[in-house]
């Protein structure tokens, strides 16, 4: 299952996420020596030499040797990353929170927020009432139903129409979109979908999103979403 995500977290600076296709490989972690460390902003891009050969990670800016052993925990797998900080795209790089005290210089970051990896901005507002229209077509459904009927909906096409709540652009090479239609409530949680695309739209606009339903989506860090919709074409 692919994502992205990879925010949202508000999520996922400028090191700049420009990826196209991140991949599920959360939770997992990475241990090496390091052989280069080149800083950026808020960042550390660290090259390892692992069991499994060599390998590029990005952490929160830390002062880490050449030399140490260290180990990347909570890591996000990433495919052709592309960071405009220093304009190179790696094929895969891992993100994640620089483990123990083993540098050599001192404390490690305690945690990655992914909010520290984006280069975009996150903006909401307060829409008051939502009423919009219902999609057509055979695959169309209204939030509320693709929230309660996530699991019968998993790795299924959708078409929703819904009025952009909120924005959040350029997290993990994707925006992330808020949509609301009028269905569902509020107190139970099902009024609201989470939309990636790489589409562009703004807070107000009306659009239908043709994505597909990826639910259980664990970003780590406290991001999390029962459900969401991924890789949605937009339309107007």
């Amino acid at each position: 299952m692919r994502l992205l995500l990879a925010l949202l977290a508000t999520l996922l600076v400028s090191a700049g996420w420009a990826t196209e296709n991140p991949s599920p490989s959360q939770g997992m972690s990475i241990k090496g020596e390091v052989l280069e460390v080149r800083d950026v902003d808020t960042f550390t891009y660290l090259r390892l030499k692992t069991s499994e050969g060599e390998k590029w990670a990005a952490i929160s800016k830390a002062p880490v040797k050449k030399g140490a052993e260290v180990t990347i925990e909570n890591v996000v797998m990433m495919k052709d990353f592309e960071s405009k900080s220093l304009k190179k795209t790696f094929d895969t790089i891992a993100f994640g929170r620089l483990a123990g005290t083993d540098t050599g210089t001192g404390a490690a970051p305690a945690t990655t927020d992914l909010s520290q990896f984006h280069g975009g901005i996150s903006q909401s507002t307060d829409v008051g009432n939502v009423k919009v229209a219902k999609a057509s077509g055979p695959d169309a459904r209204t939030v509320a139903e693709i929230v309660t009927k996530r699991t019968e909906l998993k790795d299924k096409p959708v078409t929703v129409r819904g009025k952009v709540v909120k924005f959040t652009g350029g997290v993990m090479g994707k925006n992330w979109i808020h949509l609301r239609d009028g269905s569902g409530s509020s107190a139970e949680n099902t009024n609201d979908i989470v939309v990636t695309t790489k589409d562009e739209t703004q807070i107000g606009e009306v659009v239908v999103a043709k994505g597909v339903v990826r639910t259980d989506i664990n970003l780590g860090s406290g991001y999390a979403f029962a459900v969401l919709i991924d890789e949605a074409k937009l339309q107007k």
